[in-house]
């Protein structure tokens, strides 16, 4: 990991507060105070209006956001591979990334299809009345939700983010690579032990006929030999009860 990555570290954050912040007042600022406006015809176009002024701005935002990640990304790869819970958390704020993205875009996408349907009576930004035309009626209820699921994505790319910043703190860092360590031991391990025993049990089946053949070649010496002792055995016990007194 590079000694400083402040360049990298500053797009990443400056980047990612505008596009959060600037969905949440987008959300509560902008499309609530269109719906002050006195005739329902002006509505949309007045929120449409601010949106569009800030789109330049919020593709910048995301632009340095991704820039940021990618380069802090690179220069954390070591640690992204050896500490234990902080590929999980890389994976998990990707995740979080592109849904931020992909509701955004989506978004703008249907915040365009209000802004071609002109100057057409609303309750509000994101609020379609009786008299509002089906298609956009459909599009505004879209973007109800979708004016709440950017920030809550983006807050919670903020979140991962912080958790970054606590698994780079010496003791975590530490305590992380020693267990990635043991877990890459116990997971190479593994596949050790089922080939040692499966090279084990291979060779008790091998054996096994061997053994067999002793046992059999073994057998019928243990029995000439019982036979052979048998009177010798009788004989001491004759002598040894002949010995007793009576």
């Amino acid at each position: 990991m590079s000694d400083r990555s402040t360049l990298a570290h500053f797009l990443h954050d400056a980047g990612l507060a505008a596009w959060f912040g600037g969905s949440l007042m987008g959300a509560v600022g902008l499309n609530g105070a269109a719906a002050e406006v006195d005739d329902p015809g002006q509505r949309a176009r007045a929120a449409s209006a601010g949106w569009a002024r800030w789109t330049p701005f919020n593709a910048a935002a995301i632009g340095a956001h991704l820039v940021g990640g990618a380069l802090l990304l690179k220069d954390n790869k070591t640690r992204v591979k050896k500490q234990k819970g902080v590929l999980a958390n890389t994976n998990a704020k990707l995740f979080l990334t592109a849904g931020a993205l992909g509701a955004t875009a989506y978004s703008r996408y249907l915040g365009q299809k209000v802004i071609e349907a002109g100057d057409v009576p609303v309750l509000g930004a994101t609020e379609p009345g009786s008299a509002t035309p089906p298609e956009v009626a459909k599009a505004q209820r879209q973007l109800k939700a979708l004016q709440w699921a950017i920030p809550g994505l983006t807050g919670a790319v903020l979140a991962s983010s912080s958790l970054h910043e606590e698994q780079q703190k010496p003791s975590q860092v530490l305590r992380g690579t020693m267990k990635g360590a043991g877990a890459r031991a116990a997971s190479a391990a593994g596949p050790i032990a089922a080939l040692a025993g499966a090279r084990a049990l291979s060779a008790a089946h091998a054996a096994g006929p061997a053994l067999e053949k002793a046992r059999d070649n073994a057998l019928p010496v243990l029995e000439r030999a019982r036979d052979a002792a048998a009177p010798a055995v009788t004989k001491a016990a004759e002598r040894a009860r002949d010995a007793l007194p009576v």
